[in-house]
């Protein structure tokens, strides 16, 4: 260790804790409001040139579009995002009540479409939507009576197999099939990737989902405040000894703390753009690896008039899931005349293949399936999440036969390096409010560690939360048009 080095550590002793925030999506910042609200000495430093990660509202078309997360997933009290939301006075637009089986969306506020454009009958609709329910039911069966693993698409045909009853022909079969889109779209990757031990255990909170009409940037802004943010530091290594790290970024400068709390997305840990001195232990590196990573993007197309349906999602149905699809309608929720096709798993990859103008030409081609009259967007926006190297996804999911206690492990501390992100987040992963939470508990941890390494009490140093308060009483602004 050098002497530059030994004299900057020596400074540090008689400082407050510093604390290097990896990654400035929605969990790093949290963790970074947290020490600085509490008087750490903290550095964010993120590879992209603007913040936020994977919650993103563009202006392009200006006014805001999230072209990541959009929703609130569980639109009460207890969610931890609820009282910042509150304080800043957002309005959410409310898509689905509790337990709906098209999960952010109510089938009420669903129109479909089949192959040919013709509507399908809502009645056919509910009915192949009770019969989902009871397919799906059977598949506790499976799971129970199986010790190894599978996909819920195995599990389904094996239902499907014991109940020639439950099985579908014609339009009823297509409907179920863009139903199974629908699954597909909730966890960003096909049916015959995700898990059946796992795929109902996570703890979705109460008071249906929420669309953000001004979107998440907001959020971020607020949280962002006042925090040093370094923009366009890709951080390349980490060094860590039992009294601090050093974190190295593209450009070979270095910045030493006490503690790193790292934020980056599963993708890029899994892809190993991070070196870390010495090596992370083999019990994080596979739990890395183990969970998986799922990719969904979207296409926004604005319009200069409204020419379809006033209804929340349009869909087409189709003999597989992967020829399904469908449209988000933003002017519903935001007044905007704005459509948004939504792509995931491998098919998700696939609008990565082509151009910002290829992609919007395609999703106009399924418009043009349902409605034939549908007019040309006056702009456009394609989102990227799978091949953007600062992402390289959208949010996990659980992988077919791999170990219970990925997000556990994932979460756990290495020494003085900390972890949050959406993919440590045990009840919540996939969402922002488990992105954000997860922060937080992250810089706790941290806050922790540093101080009973420097004082050796961490009762000589009150901590202060940094959670944004606001009155519990005032409900949260959400209404349905």
């Amino acid at each position: 260790m050098d002497g530059l080095l030994l004299s900057r550590l020596e400074s540090q002793r008689s400082s407050p804790p510093s604390v290097i925030v990896i990654g400035g999506g929605i969990s790093g910042i949290a963790a970074a409001r947290v020490l600085h609200d509490s008087c750490f000495q903290v550095i964010l430093l993120e590879s992209r040139t603007r913040i936020g990660g994977r919650v993103h509202t563009d202006y392009s078309f200006g006014f805001p579009v999230d072209m990541g997360a959009s929703w609130l997933h569980g639109v009460c009290n207890e969610n931890s995002l609820a009282p910042l939301i509150r304080c800043l006075g957002l309005k959410l637009y409310r898509t689905s009540g509790d337990n709906s089986i098209l999960y952010d969306h109510d089938l009420e506020s669903c129109t479909l479409f089949d192959i040919d454009g013709r509507q399908v009958p809502q009645q056919l609709v509910i009915e192949v939507g009770d019969i989902l329910t009871r397919i799906l039911k059977e598949t506790e069966k499976v799971r129970d009576e199986h010790i190894e693993d599978m996909s819920v698409l195995q599990a389904i045909s094996i239902v499907l197999e014991r109940h020639p009853e439950l099985r579908q022909e014609g339009p009823a079969h297509d409907v179920l099939q863009w139903y199974i889109c629908r699954m597909e779209a909730w966890f960003a990757a096909n049916a015959d990737m995700i898990s059946l031990k796992s795929w109902d255990q996570e703890h979705v909170l109460s008071g249906g989902h929420g669309l953000m009409v001004q979107g998440y940037h907001p959020v971020i802004k607020a949280l962002a405040k006042d925090i040093d943010m370094r923009l366009n530091h890709r951080v390349t290594k980490i060094t860590q000894w039992s009294n601090g790290v050093m974190v190295t970024v593209a450009d070979g400068r270095s910045f030493i703390a006490d503690a790193a709390i790292i934020t980056v997305p599963l993708g890029v840990l899994k892809a190993n753009l991070i070196e870390f001195e010495p090596k992370l232990p083999e019990w994080k590196v596979s739990a890395i690896s183990d969970l998986g990573v799922g990719n969904e993007n979207k296409i926004a197309l604005r319009f200069d008039t409204v020419f379809w349906p006033n209804m929340e999602l349009l869909g087409m149905a189709a003999p597989t899931s992967d020829d399904c699809c469908y449209f988000l309608n933003l002017h519903k929720a935001t007044g905007h005349p704005v459509l948004v096709y939504m792509a995931a798993g491998r098919f998700a990859y696939d609008i990565e293949k082509l151009s910002d103008e290829a992609a919007a030409n395609f999703a106009m081609l399924q418009l043009k399936k349902m409605l034939p009259d549908a007019k040309d967007p006056i702009q456009y926006l394609v989102s990227r999440w799978g091949t953007d190297p600062d992402s390289l996804g959208a949010y996990s999911y659980d992988l077919v036969g791999k170990p219970l206690d990925l997000y556990e492990k994932l979460q756990a501390p290495v020494d003085n390096l900390f972890f949050g992100g959406e993919a440590v987040s045990i009840d919540h992963p996939g969402a922002v409010h488990g992105a954000y939470s997860a922060g937080i508990l992250a810089a706790k941890d941290c806050q922790r560690w540093c101080l009973l390494k420097k004082h050796g009490n961490v009762d000589l140093i009150k901590l202060v939360s940094s959670e944004v308060k606001a009155e519990v009483e005032t409900a949260l602004q959400i209404s349905r048009m």
